[in-house]
């Protein structure tokens, strides 16, 4: 399993504890709200870097 693939299979069962555990909306706002929280706290260079990255992996690049 990669290491991608261990982060998602982790971020999933975080998500439905979260929904056991809280109201549907709070664990919905953690769940979008903490990778948005994240991607806000890179500075610029990072930021494009990341973008620059994600666009490498498009199918038929």
């Amino acid at each position: 399993m990669s290491r991608n693939a261990k982060i998602a299979a982790g971020g999933v069962a975080v998500g439905i504890i979260l929904l056991f555990w809280l109201p549907w909306w709070a664990a919905l706002l953690i769940v979008l709200g903490v990778p948005a929280a994240a991607y806000l706290t890179l500075d610029p260079a990072q930021r494009r870097r990341l973008r620059r990255v994600s666009r490498k992996k498009e199918i038929g690049r």
